[in-house]
C-alpha cells in the first residue's frame, strides 16, 4: 500500500463533503484515519473550554482558538486536528484559508466515550515533542485534567483545583469543575 499524502487526504475530505458525511480525517504516518463525531458530553466540554478560553484570548488579542475542525500540518508531515487548540498571535498573524502549517502552542484533547486514554496521551505527548508548549488531556469519565509540558512531569488536576497556563495566558484561571456539563434541576427546566 502506498503512503497517503495531504493531497490524498484533501480528496477524501472532498468526497465525504460531496456525500454529505460529517467525518474528520487525520493523516498519520502515511495513513488516513477517520474520526467520527464524538459523544455529546465530550462535545459540550470542548465548547465550554473553547468559550472560556476564547473569552480570555480575543479581547487581549493573544492569538487564535480553534475547534476540532481546525487541522494542522505538523513538521512530521502528519495532519492532526486537536479538539481545541491555540496559536499565539505572533506566530499566526492571519489564519490561512488552508490547514495551519505549524504546531499549535496549546493542544487540548477530550476523551470521548469510545477513546482509550493511552491513545490520547500518546497524541498529546507527540504534540509536545513536536513543539507545543502545553498539552491538556480532559477525562470526563474521571473528571480529571492532565497538563503536559515539555520539561515537566504531567500535572493532574481534579474538581476543586484551578487550571492555569501562565506561559500562554497570564492571569487566566479555569476551575476544573466548570468543565463538566451542568445538570439542570426540574425547576430550571420548567421555567
Amino acid at each position: 500500500m502506498s503512503m497517503m499524502t495531504i493531497k490524498d487526504l484533501e480528496q477524501v475530505q472532498a468526497a465525504f463533503a460531496e456525500a454529505g458525511l460529517d467525518y474528520q480525517v487525520e493523516l498519520e504516518d502515511g495513513s488516513i484515519s477517520i474520526v467520527g463525531p464524538s459523544d455529546i458530553v465530550s462535545s459540550e466540554i470542548a465548547i465550554l473550554f473553547s468559550r472560556l478560553l476564547a473569552n480570555w484570548v480575543y479581547p487581549r488579542r493573544l492569538g487564535r482558538v480553534f475547534d476540532s475542525a481546525g487541522g494542522f500540518i505538523l513538521p512530521d508531515a502528519n495532519l492532526k486536528a486537536p479538539d481545541v487548540s491555540f496559536v499565539q498571535a505572533a506566530r499566526l498573524r492571519q489564519s490561512p484559508r488552508y490547514f495551519g502549517e505549524l504546531v499549535p502552542d496549546l493542544v487540548v484533547e477530550i476523551k470521548s466515550q469510545s477513546d482509550r486514554i493511552k491513545t490520547i496521551e500518546k497524541k498529546v505527548k507527540k504534540f509536545i515533542e513536536l513543539g507545543a508548549i502545553v498539552g491538556i488531556l480532559i477525562d470526563p469519565d474521571e473528571e480529571k485534567v492532565t497538563v503536559y509540558r515539555a520539561d515537566a512531569e504531567p500535572t493532574v488536576l481534579e474538581n476543586g483545583e484551578i487550571l492555569t497556563v501562565p506561559e500562554l495566558f497570564p492571569g487566566w484561571e479555569l476551575p476544573v469543575s466548570e468543565l463538566w456539563p451542568p445538570i439542570f434541576t426540574e425547576e430550571e427546566t420548567e421555567a
